[in-house]
């Protein structure tokens, strides 16, 4: 019992890494090399060291004497490249096969890498057929032809980077907001509200009838509920109590397009603001978090970024690199529309990000704030409109003021009643701010899995 628990103990402050040896008939655990990821043992161990790596084999190419493996775990887009004697070849050996090998690494003779793994052992932990596999060892398969393998793409170069672009962005994100005194919420993923009033929701009730126990009230929740379409209501709630609150968690959209600019399920980012005034606080937020975290991820996940740049989007690093330079520039929804009437032949954007203000107030939701500045009539609401994109975040000042809801939204009035402030806030898909920075035409090429009408893949 003893020796158990050491062994436990041992896995969980990860001591060593703990590899099955065969003594006789029975199986026993005995120490090995720690094992190491191909993202350390590239950039940061000591040549001579003796290390385990555990990955999927990226190419197999045997000669007489030797055999040469390029290993990828996922921790880096570049591959180690594992020598090993022949002897150590074995039918399971090939594209594709997970493995697990131990040896020293050397510097490696060729220019094209610093070091290589010299191995001791090669297992083969799970086979791969070559022939069945949908990727093909020398052939670079476009983001559309990956995408109908959901539960597979994740091996692929591209979105291998993509997946860690995203989380390193997740990371950004959240990283700004700290520095910055914001208070992160946990809204809810169900809710009785439909923030946006676009009635383009996702209704919750139970898969069967045996809850529907009264048949007066058969909802669930005792109120129809829904699939949230965004946390701002939520976060309102909270502004009411922290001077900066924020959320960032999937929402879900009924909309029936299966475009390239729209998923049913995606991630928003979002933010509320109490004790903001004016439209210009809160797009100096907006810039900051887009500059800041786009700086991050070009520092943290340059090769990464780089693939994009270089294969899928050639062009978009220099857009990136102007947004982040110059400061955005600023037009009323009201200049927009005049600017265009009198244009009216085709004309190129510019690459440029742009803040539209002051929309139309029957245009914008019941929680914007009114302008009162009649005969426009216009609310203090902002878009962001960026190249390739459209919209990238929304925002507005909030309807602070009791009396001119009173003839907007009932349920929404208590909100106002005990110690309101005014206040602002706005939302970013997360999605969309990849395709920004990537360059990445369809979105549904920057989310794992993705969710759209007539198409719910694994």
């Amino acid at each position: 019992m003893l020796t158990h628990a050491l062994l436990l103990f041992r896995r969980a402050v990860s001591v060593s890494w703990l590899s099955p040896c065969v003594i006789g008939s029975a199986q026993h655990y005995c120490s090995s090399a720690n094992k190491t990821s191909i993202r350390d043992a590239l950039s940061t161990l000591d040549t001579g060291s003796s290390i385990r790596i555990q990955g999927w084999v990226r190419s197999v190419r045997s000669q007489k004497n030797h055999l040469f493996l390029h290993v990828s775990d996922g921790s880096s887009l570049q591959p180690l490249q594992v020598v090993a004697s022949s002897d150590l070849n074995t039918r399971g050996l090939t594209f594709g096969c997970a493995v697990d090998i131990t040896g020293r690494l050397e510097k490696s003779p060729s220019q094209k890498q610093k070091v290589e793994l010299q191995a001791q052992h090669v297992e083969v932990v799970g086979e791969c057929n070559p022939v069945d596999f949908p990727f093909k060892i020398k052939e670079r398969h476009n983001l559309e032809y990956i995408r109908q393998f959901p539960h597979l793409r994740c091996r692929t170069n591209v979105f291998g980077s993509l997946l860690r672009i995203r989380s390193e962005a997740t990371a950004a994100v959240h990283s700004y907001f700290r520095d910055n005194g914001f208070v992160q919420i946990h809204t809810p993923i169900i809710t009785s509200n439909d923030c946006e009033g676009a009635g383009e929701l996702f209704q919750v009730e139970p898969s069967g009838n045996e809850h529907s126990l009264d048949k007066d009230n058969p909802h669930f929740f005792s109120v129809p509920s829904y699939l949230t379409v965004s946390g701002q209501l939520h976060l309102e709630v909270m502004a009411g109590a922290f001077p900066a609150v924020y959320t960032f968690g999937p929402t879900f959209r009924a909309e029936n397009s299966q475009s390239r600019r729209h998923l049913a399920e995606f991630y928003m980012v979002e933010a509320e603001i109490s004790f903001i005034e004016s439209l210009e606080d809160l797009m100096m937020v907006i810039e900051d978090l887009f500059k800041v975290s786009t700086e991050h991820l070009l520092s943290q996940c340059a090769e990464d970024v780089d693939l994009f740049h270089k294969y899928i989007s050639p062009g978009q690093r220099e857009k990136v690199d102007l947004m982040l330079k110059r400061r955005f520039n600023v037009i009323s929804y009201t200049e927009a529309i005049d600017i265009l009437s009198r244009n009216s032949q085709q004309f190129t954007f510019k690459t440029e990000a742009i803040f539209v203000t002051d929309y139309p107030y029957d245009l914008k939701p019941f929680y914007a704030r009114d302008n009162q500045d009649q005969p426009r009539h216009t609310a203090a609401a902002v878009d962001l409109l960026v190249p390739g994109v459209g919209e990238l975040c929304g925002g507005s000042l909030r309807e602070e003021r009791l009396e001119l809801l009173k003839t907007r939204l009932a349920q929404y009035l208590q909100l106002r009643q005990f110690g309101s402030v005014p206040h602002g806030g706005f939302g970013m898909g997360f999605e969309r701010y990849l395709q920004c920075v990537l360059g990445v035409d369809n979105i549904k090429d920057t989310i794992p899995f993705a969710r759209s009408s007539r198409s719910c893949l694994l």
